[in-house]
């Protein structure tokens, strides 16, 4: 696993719309750059309100038809284990936002099972470990290594389906694991390890609200990650915050990149 020392920047922009047409252009260029070399771009998405509005800016995004998008993976770091097609699952927004506008391969796509899919709740992760497998980079372990891992932060610190105090957070020897009596309904659901999560080259935590000002604030003055998951969260090149003005109303300027 890398516990990678590069520093946390936090970068800023005035409100939630603005804040997600920045980071759509940010990830557009990035993955523009890696398929005109002719490499394959793996992407980890995440749930939430703004991880919808930043697929949705990509979709609006004129370079979006340009993208040879054969080229490019989208996963996600963790799902609800509820029928697929719900409301509640993160691929459900995903697909609505930009994967049904965008031509890519179905196999590019790689959901987690849902409840209906015939797996129990061990099976589903296990399956998922193993479709991880598939594309592994031996560089970082059984996994790829991603471009790009998206992450959404709770008030309450949570990443992923890391959930603060649990014992999910700490676990180091699995790819993804079974979430069960999660404290944020519904009470099944699949994710990443830490490791996983910390082997992508980039983690970028997209938050907005004054209700994640606290979080942020945990997670920049280097609290413990098994009570605040999210200051455990870092990439291997780049650990950005992306987040809007009131979400960084605990945030000292001197922490503020301006230039990123």
């Amino acid at each position: 696993m890398t516990d990678s020392t590069v520093e946390k920047q936090v970068v800023v922009r005035p409100d939630p719309d603005r804040l997600s047409a920045a980071v759509a252009r940010r990830l557009l260029s990035r993955i523009a750059k890696r398929v005109a070399e002719g490499k394959n771009a793996h992407v980890s998405l995440t749930g939430g309100s703004m991880g919808g509005r930043v697929l949705s800016a990509v979709a609006a995004d004129p370079r979006t038809a340009e993208i040879d998008w054969s080229l490019v993976h989208f996963w996600w770091s963790d799902e609800r284990f509820v029928p697929r097609g719900s409301a509640e699952r993160n691929d459900t927004d995903a697909y609505a936002a930009l994967l049904d506008h965008i031509d890519i391969p179905a196999g590019n796509i790689h959901t987690m099972a849902g409840s209906t899919d015939g797996l129990d709740l061990d099976a589903a992760a296990a399956a998922y470990a193993d479709e991880l497998a598939r594309f592994a980079d031996p560089a970082v372990g059984a996994w790829p290594s991603f471009d790009v891992c998206f992450l959404g932060v709770g008030p309450d610190a949570h990443i992923a389906s890391l959930f603060p105090d649990r014992p999910e957070i700490t676990v180091t020897d699995r790819a993804t694991l079974p979430v069960r009596e999660s404290p944020k309904p519904p009470p099944e659901r699949i994710t990443m390890t830490r490791p996983v999560i910390n082997s992508s080259k980039r983690v970028w935590l997209v938050l907005a609200g004054a209700d994640k000002a606290s979080a942020l604030g945990l997670a920049l003055a280097g609290a413990s990650y098994q009570s605040v998951p999210a200051a455990g969260a870092k990439g291997r090149k780049r650990t950005v915050f992306f987040v809007d003005e009131a979400a960084a109303g605990k945030v000292p300027p001197e922490l503020i990149d301006s230039t990123y």
